[in-house]
């Protein structure tokens, strides 16, 4: 087996907890109401969208026409959708100063937004200062589990497969990582997550 040389991660559940419930339990206060707008509104293949690269003006305004009556919460998904980003994931910030400490470079491909990215991006700047790249699905036009975002993320790392570890919490994502050659691990805690990363010599 090669040695690792590169970390590559997913962002959303892995660096940073995220999920709708985070932004629209502010909004909603009936327990039932809000499963139901989480469950029948904005749905994940409606987000999805916006992660393969579809602006939030024309999926909104398709949704806000089957459901006119949730056209106002509808819309603060696109003025609020940083708010459903919630902190670090315990752990995450101390692994990644850790592997850069120790000279290790650092990347990510995250399924995320192009216009979503950029503010959250910048909000969150100096936990993503040690990364020297990111691929953004919604810039791209590419998702995961795509077999394509992951060879166009490793040419432009100028990493090789056989030396990337691809971190991800869906096993689908993982999986697809696998097939182009990485090492992968289903991500479930940071804990876990530093003991693969010890015994691979990381850290």
């Amino acid at each position: 087996m090669a040695e690792i040389a590169a970390v590559i991660f997913d962002v959303g559940n892995v660096l940073y907890h995220w999920n709708p419930r985070i932004l629209y339990e502010r909004l909603i206060d009936d327990d039932r109401a809000l499963d139901a707008f989480l469950r029948d509104v904005v749905t994940p293949e409606w987000h999805f969208q916006h992660d393969a690269g579809r602006p939030f003006a024309e999926t909104s305004a398709e949704l806000i026409a089957c459901h006119p009556d949730r056209a106002d919460l509808i819309r603060l998904w696109g003025d609020r959708f940083i708010d459903s980003v919630g902190p670090a994931i315990e752990g995450m910030p101390g692994i990644v100063r850790d592997l850069d400490g120790a000279g290790v470079p650092l990347f990510a491909i995250t399924n995320f937004s192009a216009e979503f990215w950029t503010p959250f991006r910048a909000r969150e700047a100096a936990l993503f200062a040690p990364f020297r790249d990111i691929v953004v699905s919604g810039v791209e036009r590419l998702v995961k589990p795509e077999p394509a975002i992951y060879r166009l993320a490793l040419a432009r790392f100028g990493v090789a497969a056989e030396q990337a570890l691809f971190i991800d919490d869906r096993e689908e994502n993982v999986l697809a990582a696998q097939a182009e050659g990485m090492r992968g691990h289903l991500f479930r805690d940071a804990a876990t997550l530093r003991a693969e990363l010890a015994a691979l010599g990381l850290l």
